[in-house]
């Protein structure tokens, strides 16, 4: 029996999904891209679920493709070819996703840092878009990184190849903080005990709304955000939220054991 790629794991409303390929530095082979498309469904119709923490064993967070695979394989047979829907799971996903780097990510990993809403990683984790390198386009990434990046830094680091470190990466966008390993998982922990706050209504609207077109005025966009507004206050998640606040209790959906 071959042994699993990817771990995943559901304690106190947090559904933990685990890179486990060291060996060739979690590089998103046939195996792993089908266990984590599946552990990441497993965690979208899971009601238990509230948020999602994406991270890894080993030095490596994810190299990119596997690209033993790649060599040799037509058009038609890349593995690439599936790795939209991961991006897309991530992406869309109504539970809020949270990264945790405890080394580096090229290529293919940068887009799945990038598909969650928030990353964090160790200084010494670097980066690099490295397909130019080997004579390939980041075209399926770049639909979720340069979402996040400034325009003249993706320029430079997709043209280049180059690699920068996480100080940069916090700096243009691509990651919410750079921490010392010792505060690694402090400051993750911190983040998914914020999220678990929000509704879990809420937390699935706001992801839709964040990743809609700006309307080219705000008045363009009132009417339909009023409504969007004014039906989560009269929802039975708003008047609990409501409710709560007035009583000075936690919502429902707060975990028993949050603690403040």
């Amino acid at each position: 029996m071959v042994d699993e790629l990817v771990h995943y794991d559901v304690v106190g409303g947090t559904a933990t999904i685990t890179l486990d390929s060291p060996h060739n530095r979690n590089a998103l082979s046939a195996q792993l891209r089908r266990e984590l498309s599946e552990s990441l469904d497993k965690a979208r119709e899971d009601d238990a679920v509230r948020v999602v923490l994406l991270t890894h064993t080993g030095p490596v967070f994810c190299a990119g493709m596997d690209l033993k695979e790649a060599r040799g394989a037509g058009a038609g047979n890349q593995g690439v070819n599936e790795f939209p829907k991961i991006l897309d799971q991530l992406w869309t996903s109504p539970k809020p996703v949270v990264a945790r780097l405890a080394g580096p990510a090229r290529a293919g990993g940068i887009g799945m840092v990038a598909a969650c809403d928030i990353a964090v990683a160790v200084p010494e984790a670097t980066f690099a878009f490295s397909e130019v390198r080997i004579g390939v386009v980041p075209a399926v990434i770049s639909l979720t990184v340069l979402p996040r990046l400034n325009p003249r830094a993706a320029h430079e680091l997709f043209l280049t190849g180059d690699v920068f470190d996480a100080r940069r990466a916090v700096e243009i966008g691509l990651l919410n903080a750079a921490v010392p390993a010792t505060e690694l998982d402090e400051t993750v922990e911190r983040y998914l005990k914020s999220l678990t706050l929000g509704g879990p209504k809420a937390l699935a609207a706001t992801k839709t709304l964040l990743s809609k077109p700006r309307p080219a005025t705000p008045s363009e966009g009132f009417a339909a955000m009023n409504e969007l507004s004014a039906g989560f206050f009269a929802s039975e998640e708003g008047q609990e939220g409501i409710l709560a606040f007035a009583q000075k209790r936690k919502p429902n959906w707060v975990p028993a054991d949050h603690t403040d």
